[in-house]
């Protein structure tokens, strides 16, 4: 691997640490994202992602795991996509497209890392 695909791991890594800290340092003002429909209350599924993007993070980090923490990380980016972004992009908010791309963009290269990594 050269220089900028050693440099790849830990950019992707350090998104996701400081995007699962926000999760948790913020959890109160994201709650709204939340679907309705998720079961129990909107703060528990916004601090449990936060964790697993954190978790997710220190995969790639370490390099332990890798493989499994980025696939479910491409997951739950998709879910976010599909339940959150594309809901409201159909509804008519044109403004949530850059976070529906950009979730399954992060997706994909989450799969990417996950078929790069060691089993």
């Amino acid at each position: 691997m050269n220089g900028l695909g050693k440099l790849g791991r830990p950019l992707f890594a350090a998104v996701f640490a400081i995007f699962g800290l926000l999760h948790l340092a913020m959890g109160g003002n994201m709650t709204g994202a939340v679907p309705a429909w998720a079961p129990g209350p909107a703060i528990f599924w916004v601090y449990f992602t936060g964790v697993a993007m954190v978790a997710a993070a220190a995969s790639l980090f370490t390099g332990k795991q890798e493989k499994l923490a980025s696939a479910l990380l491409g997951v739950l980016l998709l879910i976010f996509a599909l339940t959150i972004q594309l809901p409201m992009v159909l509804g008519g908010d044109q403004m949530a497209m850059p976070s529906l791309l950009k979730d399954i963009a992060l997706a994909g290269a989450a799969f990417f890392f996950s078929a790069q990594a060691k089993a």
